[in-house]
Parts: structure tokens; sequence; C-alpha cells
């Protein structure tokens, strides 16, 4: 398929935070508009090391399957609202390095979209895109307030 034909995908990556949650209702309205896509990442952080590796394997499934769950609700939350049927990818590792990897799997990534935080600093995945890195990364990085209503979200989208 010729990249000029493919579909604007907006990359999401949710963690169950309330910006998150913002970032993908204006990826999921943009996609609508554009007749893009969404894929939606979720990240699930090694267990810290456990002497019983039972233990350890336990803890890291139980984290995969709380990362699905969230994806699974979010994704039918807009498909129901929206239309828009997103990607559901789960990666297991650094979230930084796992974004990273994923766009660069993926060069027809149109924008990277995160929430920022509606108080306070911005978290690790605003930081390190916007910061020292925004000038080399394969497509827009776009940086969604936290602290936009739904009205707002759709009036800007």
């Amino acid at each position: 398929m010729d990249d000029a034909i493919l579909p604007r995908t907006y990359l999401v990556v949710l963690d169950g935070s309330a910006e998150a949650r913002v970032a993908l209702r204006f990826a999921a309205r943009r996609a609508a508009k554009t007749q893009g896509r969404v894929e939606m990442l979720a990240v699930v952080e090694p267990a810290e090391f456990v002497q019983w590796g039972g233990v350890q394997d336990a803890l890291e499934e139980e984290a995969r399957l709380g990362a699905e769950a969230l994806l699974h609700q979010s994704a039918g939350e807009i498909i129901e609202e929206l239309g828009v049927k997103p990607e559901i990818t789960i990666r297991q590792g650094d979230p930084v390095k796992a974004v990273r990897a994923l766009l660069e799997e993926r060069p027809n990534t149109a924008a990277l979209v995160l929430g920022a935080q509606a108080s306070g600093g911005p978290g690790p995945l605003v930081a390190y895109f916007a910061g020292a890195e925004a000038g080399h990364m394969p497509c827009p990085v776009m940086i969604i307030p936290g602290s936009l209503g739904d009205e707002a979200l759709d009036r800007l989208s």
C-alpha cells in the first residue's frame, strides 16, 4: 500500500490516569474526523526483583492483565462513542524505550498524543518526548492539557 494513502494513526499511551483519558479522547476525535486510526499502547514495567521467580512471574502477569483490561475498556468507550476501533498494543519494559521502539516499528504514525497532568510537573513521558528529544522525533508530539473537559476537547479536536 502506498504511504500516501495510509490512514493517519495517532499513538496514545494509556496508564489509567486522567490525562491519558484526555489524550485518548482527543486522538479518537481527530481520527474520527480524518478517517484515521488510533493505536493504544500500555506499557507494563517489570516487577521489582523478587527472590522467588514464581511470585515475580505472577506479579508481572497480574500487571499485564490489568493493562489489557484497561485497553479493552478504553477501546469499548471510543468504539461506542465515535465508531473508532483502535489497535491495542501491550509492551513490557521501560515506557520511554517501549514508545521509541513502537515508533520505529510504525514509521507511518502521524502523531504521538500524550496527556499533560492538570497540575504539577510533567509526567516522565511528556518530560522526555517534549524535552531534548523533541527535535529528533519521527512524528509530531501532541501534548493535550489534562485540564480540558470533554466540551473543550470536542471543540479543539
